[in-house]
């Protein structure tokens, strides 16, 4: 079985909304947008890259998909990032959008849990999922995260949409990894305990 990565930028009071660009996500006022730039170093490249070469499939909530379809597929395949992102499946969970225009994608707009589930028994390797924090909750709702990547970033925004929300019940986690960046960052791999 895959494992499904949910691979987040945070600031320290859990603040995951808008970490590359400015415009990238305003919503309820979020001023802050582009906060996670000053602290990607080559660190974290590395980590990146690790990361990708393990992962052939994405999926995505349908607004991280448009700012991610808007942007990536105008980059050079120079750009390691934009080779991986362009070339790799993706998948974007959406109740609105029907079409996709990013080379490899799919829309999921039946039972999201269901086709995640279905996704994860076929044969690959990791499935990642970049922000998408509606999502993100929805698959920790249904045990369907394998793997946590949390990249805690030495800032307070002290606003703005976080990753964890309310739950049922508590979820335990156990770390397994941890490593610093050179800019005071911290990536921290779980999994469920």
């Amino acid at each position: 079985m895959r494992a499904l990565r949910a691979i987040e930028f945070m600031s320290l009071d859990g603040v995951i909304q808008a970490p590359g660009a400015r415009e990238e996500d305003t919503e309820g006022g979020f001023r802050h947008g582009g906060w996670q730039r000053p602290y990607v170093d080559d660190v974290l490249g590395e980590a990146a890259g690790q990361g990708m070469a393990q992962t052939d499939t994405y999926l995505f909530g349908r607004k991280t998909y448009e700012a991610m379809a808007s942007y990536w597929p105008t980059v050079s395949d120079e750009d390691p990032y934009a080779r991986h992102l362009n070339s790799t499946r993706k998948y974007v969970a959406s109740r609105t959008l029907r079409a996709t225009d990013w080379s490899k994608s799919e829309v999921i707009s039946g039972d999201v849990p269901e086709e995640v589930a279905k996704l994860k028994s076929q044969p690959g390797g990791n499935i990642a999922v970049l922000g998408s924090a509606e999502l993100v909750r929805t698959l920790i709702a249904h045990d369907l995260v394998d793997e946590y990547f949390l990249v805690v970033f030495p800032i307070v925004l002290g606003s703005g949409k976080r990753l964890f929300g309310e739950a049922e019940e508590p979820k335990r986690l156990k770390l397994i990894e941890s490593a610093a960046t050179g800019t005071g960052g911290l990536m921290l791999t779980y999994r469920p305990a």
